[in-house]
């Protein structure tokens, strides 16, 4: 055979399967790759939850929905928030300064000189975009329900700022069970579905509720061709835990006698978990509760009695909201959109503190608005109760402090998140804060933030990084990060943070902490450590100049404040009644006199 015959069949026998390679590599070349569907984002916003008051940090409510989140992800131990709910939510939502939101502080607290200024408008002003602005021009569907308390102006309302569907309250809390208020402040509560007033079902209560409005939005968009293929972000914000605390009765049973030797113990217990838990060094130290509480051993057994039931209705409220929590968790895993959903749950401060039960002046006002606070049926229907100073004190342990206060007790709280692509059931130390959920959702999912020239830029980080564990930290030790509300201020720059807290349970003197060895802010080190201390006031300021925070005024003290605020709001809304009656004596009087000495 010739060499030329020898090749041809050798190439014969090599054509075939050169030649299906050769297809094969045309058609994967050519084949579009089907991408992985953008993920759902879930955005769950607890109210006046503590760092431990979650059952993956430590505390005592039953919270197995949001236990399995951790697991399944990353929990956070040195994310902090803003001491008070509103700027919490506009920094959540937008992933800017409270400041730069226009929501500084909140109504119910803002002195008179404040009122108008920039920043201060107590709304989100033109230029600020919200999270459900970017994803919805990114194709998102994008769904509230829950607390909003950023104003209730149409250009307010979430349907004003990204929002597809909402079912909103806009005031710092309200009724569970009612369609009611819940202090003097308010004359109603003010609940809108999208631009509109609504009003409350007669079965009505908020945890199950928030749960449902949102599920029923999803669920019939996911019916509507048009809609059905887009990813969705839920932002869910429970009126769980703040005043007033109440909860169905068969899950405020399930913690009878936890809390039956008082505030002390548990602040104490919490402590030593929290070593334990490593969320504080073995040997840090136990701050002291503020001065002024009860003790609880001098309670009358009658007030022992009521603070212990009113801690079980605590834990039994939020042990309620993690139940529906395990509803949504549940039918999204039935109608097979669990996997693919990012979660994020979070508290906006720490403890309340407020007592409303012994608020002077409170009685008559309960009378009237149908509220009692018996001990048999605390947290039902019609029980107006909160855990108080003391309590706030030790749920916000090993932290110093509770809400309101820039100590870390008022803004130290929990963050998980969980989803595809997140590590399972780890631990994050590294600093993050409450303006860095934004920029790590639109992170996560490669979406850019939708700014146009006047809009106002994000002051957040991503936290994908240390997220992935490409990076360590999210900011460095030399950089600092500062925040305000209404007086109480902080700095956090490396391993130091620099805080100031005003009255009633402040003194206004601007103290320095270390934090890695001291997290409980025992040990003032403002005198030992000048040079740091005078650079982190030096900072601290620099912040306020750049993000405008107004001075206080001199004096100025939140309690009182709030009194003169209600009274002002309760004027404006029933000033006739009271003008009306003295305009009546007046003529009366007028007409007497008339009568009398006319003809004289």
């Amino acid at each position: 055979m010739s060499i030329h015959a020898k090749n041809n069949k050798i190439n014969n026998r090599l054509y075939f399967p050169v030649f299906a390679i050769t297809l094969l590599g045309l058609l994967l070349a050519t084949t579009p790759v089907l991408a992985q569907p953008s993920p759902n984002i879930v955005v769950i916003l607890v109210d006046d939850a503590g760092l431990m008051d979650f059952e993956p940090y430590g505390g005592e409510a039953r919270m197995p929905s949001i236990q399995r989140l951790a697991d399944q992800g990353v929990r956070f131990s040195n994310y902090r928030t803003s001491p008070l709910c509103a700027p919490s939510r506009a920094m959540l939502l937008t992933g800017v300064d409270n400041h730069l939101t226009g929501v500084a502080t909140i109504p119910e607290v803002i002195p008179a000189e404040h009122e108008g200024k920039p920043g201060y408008s107590l709304a989100l002003e033109p230029g600020v975009k919200t999270i459900a602005d970017h994803l919805r021009t990114a194709g998102y569907r994008t769904y509230m329900t829950g607390k909003w308390h950023l104003g209730r102006r149409v250009q307010d309302l979430p349907v004003s700022h990204g929002f597809d569907r909402s079912f909103i309250l806009d005031a710092s809390g309200a009724d569970n069970w009612e369609q009611k208020p819940y202090m003097p402040y308010y004359t109603t509560a003010p609940w809108y579905e999208d631009d509109q007033p609504a009003t409350l079902p007669e079965d009505f209560y908020s945890s199950a509720f928030i749960v449902d409005k949102m599920i029923d939005y999803i669920d019939a968009d996911n019916k509507t061709a048009d809609k059905s293929a887009q990813p969705f972000f839920a932002y869910l914000a429970f009126q769980a835990i703040h005043i007033p605390i109440q909860a169905p009765r068969e899950f405020t049973e399930h913690y009878d006698g936890v809390y039956d030797r008082g505030w002390h113990v548990l602040r104490e217990q919490r402590w030593q978990k929290a070593k334990q838990l490593g969320l504080i060094p073995p040997n840090a130290a136990l701050a002291a509760m503020p001065e002024g509480l009860r003790d609880w051993q001098k309670l009358s057994d009658e007030e022992r009695r009521f603070y212990a039931k009113a801690m079980e209705v605590n834990a039994g409220m939020l042990e309620a909201m993690d139940h529906h929590i395990g509803r949504l968790i549940s039918w999204l895993e039935q109608s097979g959109q669990l996997e693919n959903t990012l979660f994020v749950i979070t508290s906006d401060n720490g403890p309340e503190f407020n007592d409303i039960v012994n608020t002077a002046g409170i009685g008559l006002w309960k009378a009237v608005s149908g509220y009692n606070s018996d001990i048999d049926t605390l947290g039902e229907k019609g029980s107006l109760v909160s855990i108080g100073p003391e309590w706030a004190s030790a749920a916000a342990s090993p932290n110093k402090m509770f809400k309101f206060y820039s100590s870390d007790g008022g803004i130290r709280v929990p963050l998980i998140i969980a989803g595809p692509m997140i590590p399972q059931g780890t631990m994050q130390s590294s600093l993050a804060m409450v303006t860095d959920i934004t920029p790590t959702i639109l992170d996560y999912l490669g979406v850019s933030a939708s700014l146009s020239k006047n809009d106002i830029g994000i002051t957040g980080r991503s936290l994908k990084a240390v997220l992935n564990g490409s990076r360590e930290q999210t900011y460095g030790p030399s950089e600092s990060v500062g925040l305000e509300v209404a007086g109480n201020a902080a700095l956090l720059k490396g391993q130091y943070k620099l805080a100031r807290n005003l009255p009633p349970y402040g003194d206004g003197i601007w103290r320095l902490y270390n934090l890695h060895k001291d997290p409980g802010e025992t040990s003032d080190l403002a005198e030992g450590e000048p040079v740091v201390f005078s650079t982190l006031l030096a900072d601290y300021q620099q912040y306020a100049a750049t993000h405008g925070v107004q001075t206080m005024p001199e004096g100025y003290d939140a309690v009182e404040q709030i009194k003169r605020n209600t009274y002002k709001k309760l004027f404006s809304v029933y000033y006739f009644y009271l003008i009306a009656p003295s305009l009546l004596l007046l003529a009366v009087l007028v007409w007497f006199v008339r009568r009398r000495w006319g003809g004289q």
